[in-house]
């Protein structure tokens, strides 16, 4: 068994999903292939996961790679059992300064702005051909691997390459498997701990469609008058979202708050207050997560620091049940092969997945509510004219994406719209493909 690394410089998330594949006791012995552009920040990445390794299971080689070298990309890929990807195109500096700041000058404010709106979609767009590259090679030395995506533009790079490689991919989200947790210690429910629940939807935007006790017994109602009376200040754009549409969704309130029109709009500022909206939140984590990282990687490698406790991570739990057969259930994104009778085919979307040695296989959810499908309808049109414009190189397919985000066309005409794609693709420059 070989697991490929791919964005290995993401370092404390390396040390997550492999440092719980060195605790997997039903992974003995495999081989861990570290694959980064940045040499510094692959070689702070192969030093700590080589102490975790020696740390907990000796027996596991760990190698490290150099994604500009096309010779050393072919190494780390050959005979690949599993590759987690977690590539970040472009950086906060240039991309993602540039995703925020054009837009600003529009008027058009966002939190996050890496799965939907028009820094989603530029996201998405100079991923994909990183993407296609990475899998052109897979294809040819490793075509029976077992493709993990946690990067985002989540449902767009996903759905890229389960629709147009030969690459089994599945996307993998941190939000479905902590969502009764979160909401246990916001709301003081601990009982939310020990429920069942279903969602279905998709990456970002994924229904709790019920939540039972351990007899069977329907929570919802508890859960709805509970949050009323807390409104957890962090959380009150889901609440608003869950008393208007009846349901919670799994990702977080910075999120949906650009999700939607309804909650950042340059006529009523009074909103931001009201629903406590963290505006241009990503790029703050970015410059604090970079101001900190010399401390922090000085401080997870003093030796007193190198361990580790197994997350919550996906990933390690995959792998295992695929090399054991003892199956597991987890929440993921695949291509939606009548799994939710009311979203269309070529959506991606995000529903319950048994995990066994015949890998992958995804739950039949059926008819999601219509309000949420009408939700989720209008962020599946975004990603497929996204990935439409990535896959033929015309610039009208960016237009028209960005024609149909609903916070942005809330925010701005048509020709305004027009405009800032054309902005933003001159300020991307060689970070985007040339498009017609």
């Amino acid at each position: 068994m070989k697991v490929t690394f791919l964005g290995a410089g993401s370092t404390v998330f390396a040390k997550n999903v492999l440092g719980d594949c060195l605790l997997a006791e039903g992974l003995p012995q495999f081989e861990i292939a570290l694959l980064d552009i940045d040499p510094d920040r692959l070689d702070e990445s192969f030093v700590l996961i080589s102490a975790l390794r020696d740390k907990y299971k000796p027996a596991v080689t760990v190698k490290k790679y150099l994604a500009t070298n096309e010779e050393e990309t072919e190494e780390a890929f050959r005979d690949a059992t599993y590759v987690v990807n977690a590539i970040q195109v472009g950086g906060y500096e240039p991309c993602t300064v540039t995703d925020f700041e054009i837009p600003k000058k529009y008027g058009l404010r966002q939190t996050i702005g890496d799965t939907l709106g028009i820094g989603g979609i530029f996201r998405g767009l100079r991923t994909i051909p990183v993407m296609k590259r990475y899998a052109d090679v897979m294809e040819k030395v490793c075509p029976n691997t077992l493709f993990l995506n946690y990067s985002n533009p989540m449902s767009i790079l996903s759905g890229y390459m389960q629709r147009y490689t030969k690459i089994n991919t599945v996307g993998l989200c941190h939000s479905c498997q902590v969502v009764t947790k979160s909401l246990a210690e916001w709301l003081n429910m601990p009982e939310l701990n020990d429920t069942t629940y279903t969602l279905a939807g998709i990456n970002h935007m994924c229904w709790m469609l019920s939540i039972k006790d351990k007899n069977g017994n329907d929570m919802y109602p508890a859960l709805k008058e509970r949050f009323n009376e807390v409104k957890p200040q962090n959380d009150l754009v889901r609440l608003e979202i869950m008393n208007r549409f009846g349901y919670y969704n799994t990702e977080s309130s910075e999120h949906t708050a650009e999700y939607h029109p309804y909650f950042i709009k340059k006529d009523h500022p009074e909103l931001i207050e009201r629903f406590n909206i963290p505006l241009d939140e990503y790029p703050r984590r970015c410059v604090n997560q970079i101001r900190d990282w010399k401390q922090q990687r000085e401080d997870i490698m003093k030796p007193e620091n190198i361990k580790h406790e197994r997350s919550r991570e996906y990933g390690s739990r995959i792998m295992e049940a695929c090399e054991t057969g003892v199956p597991y259930k987890i929440y993921g994104n695949v291509q939606n092969t009548g799994l939710i009778t009311n979203l269309p085919a070529n959506a991606c979307v995000e529903v319950p997945i048994m995990v066994d040695s015949n890998g992958m296989n995804p739950c039949v959810v059926g008819d999601i509510p219509d309000q949420l499908a009408g939700l989720n309808m209008t962020h599946i049109a975004v990603h497929n004219m996204t990935i439409q414009a990535a896959v033929t190189g015309k610039k009208e397919y960016i237009y028209q994406a960005a024609y149909l985000d609903p916070h942005t066309r809330d925010q701005l005409t048509l020709d305004e719209i027009k405009s800032l794609c054309d902005d933003l693709i001159e300020a991307h420059g060689d970070w985007l493909p040339k498009f017609e």
